[in-house]
């Protein structure tokens, strides 16, 4: 699976998810473009190359990319964002900051992250893996060390759905769990970097029993996003106190939220009774 090529979609956020991977002279434009954004709209590619002392091609490769068709393409896409603004609420903590203002600035980061993230769901991916999840007869999630974690809130969310669900964190357990899947089933494969060598593994070893197979990565092209049927990005920035990858889960959680309630409202009569055995068992567990 490739990212979006919708050109409609926003350049800033295409750019902020995809820094770390860039080269040192897509740094160098990305850098440009976005300190200067009011600048760009109103620049030529040889007035950009220019000022940054690089070939017009490499900035031309710069906008092919990130997904557009060319530097025109890049433009328009800036344009909208200039004329309605994402306001930038990115604030890096000081080591100064007192605890509201890291609190403050902690949860205009999680705000940030979300807001990208949904600027960069493709709509037709997101319609696909729904309707992967509706018809499958059982769906697995895995991921490990933090998106472990989200593979089990994901786990505990879909187990109301009635449609027989797991979550696995240990790499053996996945490429065992994967090895009973088959052509009716799901595998949902969590991760921030796309890179996890035991997640890949798993991934094979479903793709190899034509388990339709779902990921959740960051925005870019990444081992996973390539073999997966359906990626669905994330998008997040790194701050010095806070990685990437923790801020990315928030992102991974929303996507989740997302899929599950559209699929229980798909589902809602077959869920009524998934529910009402569940809260009777729980009910026990109370005094």
């Amino acid at each position: 699976m490739t990212p979006m090529s919708n050109e409609q979609q926003h350049c800033l956020p295409r750019i902020r998810a995809s820094y770390s991977s860039f080269s040192e002279k897509e740094k160098q434009v990305a850098d440009y473009i976005l300190a200067n954004p009011n600048k760009m709209i109103h620049s030529t590619i040889n007035q950009v190359a220019e000022d940054l002392g690089v070939a017009e091609a490499t900035v031309f490769r710069f906008c092919k990319r990130l997904g557009f068709q060319g530097y025109q393409a890049m433009k328009i896409a800036l344009a909208s964002e200039i004329v309605t603004p994402i306001q930038d609420i990115h604030e890096t903590i000081q080591e100064d900051d007192d605890e509201k203002t890291v609190a403050d600035k902690v949860f205009k980061s999680n705000i940030r992250t979300l807001e990208d993230t949904m600027q960069v769901l493709d709509v037709e991916s997101f319609k696909r893996a729904v309707d992967y999840l509706l018809h499958a007869r059982r769906i697995e999630f895995y991921g490990n060390g933090g998106s472990g974690v989200i593979a089990l809130d994901a786990h505990h969310k879909f187990l109301r759905t009635g449609i027989p669900s797991a979550a696995y964190h240990d790499s053996h357990f996945q490429v065992m769990s994967a090895s009973q899947l088959t052509k009716q089933d799901v595998a949902v494969f969590i991760s921030h970097s796309g890179t996890n060598r035991d997640l890949l593994q798993a991934l094979e070893v479903a793709k190899s029993h034509q388990v339709k197979t779902i990921g959740i990565t960051t925005y870019g092209k990444t081992p996973l996003s390539k073999e997966v049927d359906i990626a669905l990005y994330t998008v997040s920035q790194e701050t010095e106190y806070r990685s990437e990858a923790l801020a990315s889960r928030l992102a991974q959680l929303s996507i989740i939220d997302a899929l599950y309630v559209n699929v229980s409202i798909r589902r809602k009569d077959e869920m009524k009774s998934s529910l009402h055995n569940m809260r009777k068992a729980i009910s026990l567990k109370r005094m």
